[in-house]
C-alpha cells in the first residue's frame, strides 16, 4: 500500500513551473503563510525572493503574510519592509486561551488567511528558492482530488569539520517515523513527516486542531488521515533544505511533544487509558552550570512538554476577527 501511494501521490517540484500553474489556477486564490518568531536575519530574503518571482514576475502567489510569533527582535519590520504582510499571533487569537509554540502560530495564519489554497513555509530557512511555493501548490492546482501535499528534502547537517548529507532529521528517524509506522502505518511513506513547509485546501485545514507545540505536523497528517483519507494526501520533493539546527537537548523536548500528540491521537482511537494523562514534566542534565549537583557535575532540567489544542478554525470562526490586525 505504501509503494502504491508513494508511486502515485509523489512529485518533483521541477514539474510544477509558475506558468504551468498559473494556467491551471483559474479563479483559485493562493495564499502564503510564515510563521516566525525572531526570525530576522532569514525572513526578509524569503518573503522578497516571493514576491519577486509569484507575485510580481507571475501573479501566482495572491497574499502572502508573516505571523509575528510575539518576536522581540525586528522580524516585523524586515518582513514588512521585503512585502509581506505582517499579522499578529496574539491579535489574531484574542480573546481566546493563550497559547505557545509554532501550532497556534500556524493557525493565526490559517485564520488570517483568505486564499482558497494555503501553504506554510517556516521562516528560517537559508538559500530559499520559489520552487518551494510551486512544488507544494502545484499538486492542489491541477488535481482537485488532493487536499494537502507535504514536503521533503534532504536536510544536511553540517558540523565542524564535515556534512552529513541526510543528517538533518534527527527526530524523524530516530522517533517519529518509527511511532507513525507503528500506529499509523499507512503514513509510512511520507519521507519527511515532520517537515515544515506543507500546503493544503482552506476548507480542510479548518476543519482540524492545530497543537500549539512541536506536534503540529504529527498531528497534522493524523487527524487529516482521519478526515479525508490517504489518498487525498500527496508529497513533494523539494530538493534540499538549509536552516538552522537544534542542539540534542531541544530535539528531545520536540520529541517528547512529539510523543503527547501521538498519546492523544491514540486515546481518540481507544488504544490508549481513556482519562489518563502522560506526565508533562520532562527531565534532561546540562553538564556544569551553576548549580551542578555534588557527584553529578550536571544541572538538572526540567521542562513542561505538554501540549494543547487550539480547536479547528471552523468551529471558532465567529470569535477571529474578520478583519487581519497587523502586527506592530
Amino acid at each position: 500500500m505504501v509503494e502504491a501511494w508513494a508511486t502515485y501521490r509523489t512529485t518533483t517540484a521541477s514539474e510544477w513551473t509558475p506558468r504551468r500553474l498559473m494556467q491551471a489556477k483559474g479563479d483559485t486564490r493562493v495564499s502564503v503563510v510564515l510563521p516566525a518568531r525572531n526570525e530576522e536575519a532569514t525572513v526578509g530574503a524569503i518573503v522578497s525572493t516571493i514576491r519577486e518571482h509569484l507575485v510580481d514576475r507571475v501573479p501566482l502567489v495572491d497574499e502572502l503574510i508573516v505571523v509575528d510569533s510575539r518576536s522581540t527582535d525586528r522580524t516585523a519590520q524586515v518582513a514588512r519592509a521585503a512585502g509581506a504582510e505582517v499579522v499578529s499571533q496574539d491579535a489574531m487569537t484574542r480573546g481566546l486561551p493563550r497559547l505557545t509554540g509554532k501550532g497556534d502560530a500556524l493557525w493565526a495564519g490559517l485564520a488570517a488567511a483568505e486564499g482558497d489554497v494555503v501553504a506554510f513555509i517556516d521562516a528560517d530557512l537559508r538559500e530559499f528558492r520559489p520552487h518551494f511555493v510551486t512544488g507544494l501548490v502545484g499538486p492542489l492546482l491541477t488535481d482537485p482530488s488532493v487536499d494537502f501535499v507535504k514536503g521533503f528534502y534532504h536536510r544536511p547537517l553540517v558540523g565542524s569539520s564535515t556534512v552529513e548529507q541526510d543528517g538533518g532529521g534527527r527526530v524523524t528517524e530516530l522517533m517519529a517515523r518509527p511511532l507513525l509506522n507503528l500506529f499509523w502505518p499507512e503514513l509510512a511513506g511520507f519521507v519527511q513527516p515532520l517537515a515544515g513547509e506543507y500546503a493544503g485546501r482552506r476548507d480542510v485545514l479548518a476543519q482540524v486542531p492545530f497543537v500549539s507545540g512541536y506536534g503540529v505536523e504529527t498531528a497534522m497528517l493524523i487527524d487529516l488521515l482521519e478526515l479525508v483519507g490517504l489518498d487525498a494526501l500527496a508529497q513533494v520533493d523539494l530538493g534540499e533544505r538549509k536552516h538552522r539546527h537544534q542542539d540534542t537537548a531541544a530535539l528531545g523536548r520536540m520529541s517528547a511533544q512529539i510523543m503527547h500528540t501521538a498519546w492523544s491521537r491514540l486515546q481518540r482511537r481507544g488504544w490508549a487509558s481513556p482519562g489518563t494523562v502522560p506526565a508533562p514534566l520532562l527531565t534532561q542534565f546540562r553538564r556544569g552550570g551553576s548549580e551542578a549537583l555534588p557527584n553529578l557535575e550536571r544541572e538538572i532540567v526540567v521542562s513542561d512538554v505538554s501540549v494543547q489544542e487550539r480547536p479547528p478554525l471552523a468551529q471558532l470562526r465567529h470569535r477571529v476577527p474578520r478583519r487581519r490586525v497587523a502586527a506592530a
